[in-house]
């Protein structure tokens, strides 16, 4: 099977690197699917949404990712560059939750900032929101 090789970098450190056959991501401008071959392209990546890499095992990367671009390049690699990123086994359910919860009360864009990093790392801890 074809692959392609993905960065995922946040501002403060690489979170992960290697070979996968597929990236999805939500964009401003919508929900993508990145295959190897895909046009070269830059999109602003969409608050409130994780990111998803398909490894070349099979295995799947859950990835809450706050802020930041998934760009294709020419060569076909892929990278997303984030303001910050999270695992999501590294991912406390429970305080997201909790942030969500207090959210939902607050007006402002500290509380919109704040309710898009909780649903992020919810959904890419697979949880319903």
């Amino acid at each position: 099977m074809a692959s392609m090789h993905v960065e995922l970098v946040s501002i403060e450190s690489s979170i992960w690197s290697g070979d996968a056959t597929a990236v999805f991501g939500r964009t401003t401008e919508g929900e993508l699917g990145i295959l190897p071959g895909h046009t070269p392209l830059l999109g602003a990546l969409e608050p409130g949404y994780p990111v998803r890499i398909v490894q070349e095992s099979g295995e799947e990367l859950h990835v809450a990712v706050h802020g930041g671009f998934l760009s294709v390049h020419k060569d076909g690699d892929v990278s997303v560059l984030a303001e910050q990123a999270e695992l999501a086994e590294d991912i406390d359910v429970a305080r997201a939750r909790e942030v969500l919860s207090r959210s939902d009360d607050d007006d402002g864009p500290e509380a919109e900032a704040a309710r898009n990093r909780a649903l992020t790392r919810l959904r890419a801890a697979g949880e319903q929101v």
